[in-house]
């Protein structure tokens, strides 16, 4: 049997009357950028997201770039992100001129807490940005209320957490602004690469979407500089199709997270995902963390489950910012995730003959 860590394949087979009829409709119409499916898409999103703006963008990266240029922060700031995560966040911040602060990250959601950034905010610090990391939102209630009563502006890196819920409250709904990705392999996956920005604040959505824009609200009228960043039409209608699936994929993989959770948790070796009080959660990964971590890889492996590791190097001990000069003990719980981390396969179309088969190879390597 093999098990691939995810199978899009199968999820275009289940839709594919319908995209490929969709995908021929947005060719007939020959409006490639921009247009009415744009705005409809935009609208649907902000509203299942709970927000007044949403602003269709190239990827969740040039997202979180635009997000800081708008707010204007740059050199002589600093912007609290992740030592545990996707890079983006701490790439953005780099380059709009800032300085990323990397904090470590909670033990049981892997997010960022208040505890983790308290010793870290100085008079230069503008911004911290959580991660809602594997599909589930930070504690976004003690987040805010730390970084308001500071005077810190919260920027919700959501790349993983569509249609997440935090206190009863959506993903990108909290902070100023929240930026999502739409690439393939997201639970919302677009058939090329795409993002968005979510904010309330009118001003801001109006100055993203122009900076997203080379700088102007039409064509050749650049107010200020910008940059080419723009959610295509034919993405824009895959997406919005593939919302009205959504809420049947979240609960298929919280299905097999259950599955996973009863049948893993007896493992001492093995430590299952925590999901926080409060917390909804779209279980974009499933996230243990192990003992003899490569050793299970390469068995699983070779029973044909293919897994992956999230992620094997902190983003501070990467090359890109090794400069910064952290060290491991600055960070005992992103550093211990290096070495523990495994993501098991999970998707709405696994059978439940390949589930178990996941689950009977972990036992059996830890001799259960």
């Amino acid at each position: 049997m093999q098990i691939p860590f995810l199978d899009l394949q199968r999820q275009y087979t289940m839709l594919q009357p319908a995209i490929d009829e969709l995908v021929g409709r947005v060719l007939a119409e020959q409006r490639f950028v921009g247009g009415e499916r744009v705005a409809s898409f935009e609208k649907a999103f902000s509203a299942a997201h709970g927000v007044d703006h949403c602003i269709g963008v190239g990827n969740a990266t040039d997202a979180l770039f635009i997000i800081l240029k708008a707010l204007e922060i740059g050199e002589g700031d600093e912007v609290i992100v992740p030592a545990h995560g996707w890079i983006s966040a701490a790439e953005m911040v780099l380059l709009s001129g800032a300085k990323p602060v990397f904090a470590d990250v909670d033990a049981y959601s892997y997010c960022l807490n208040t505890e983790s950034i308290e010793k870290l905010v100085t008079p230069k610090t503008r911004a911290i940005i959580p991660i809602h990391l594997y599909g589930q939102m930070a504690d976004m209630q003690a987040l805010k209320a730390f970084a308001d009563s500071r005077d810190i502006l919260l920027i919700e890196d959501c790349a993983q957490a569509h249609f997440a819920s935090n206190g009863g409250q959506m993903a990108g709904s909290i902070g100023i602004a929240g930026t999502f990705s739409f690439y393939p392999s997201k639970l919302l996956g677009a058939i090329g690469d795409g993002g968005c920005i979510t904010t309330r604040d009118q001003q801001l959505a109006a100055k993203c979407r122009t900076i997203a824009n080379h700088g102007g609200k039409e064509k050749n009228n650049h107010q200020i500089p910008g940059l080419n960043s723009r959610l295509d039409t034919l993405q824009a209608a895959v997406l919005e199709f593939k919302m009205h699936h959504v809420d049947d994929w979240i609960t298929a993989r919280n299905h097999i997270a259950g599955f996973y959770e009863r049948e893993l948790k007896q493992i001492k070796e093995v430590i299952t995902p925590h999901i926080s009080l409060g917390n909804s959660h779209n279980f974009h990964i499933y996230a243990l963390q192990v003992e003899k971590r490569d050793q299970l890889k390469a068995y699983l492996a070779a029973a044909g489950i293919q897994t992956e590791i999230h992620y094997p190097t902190a983003s501070p001990f990467t090359p890109a910012f090794s400069k910064l000069g952290y060290k491991a003990t600055d960070f005992p719980v992103s550093t211990r995730l290096q070495g523990s981390e495994l993501s098991l396969p999970i998707y709405e179309t696994m059978t439940h003959r390949e589930v178990d088969h996941v689950v009977t190879s972990i036992k059996t390597f830890y001799g259960r």
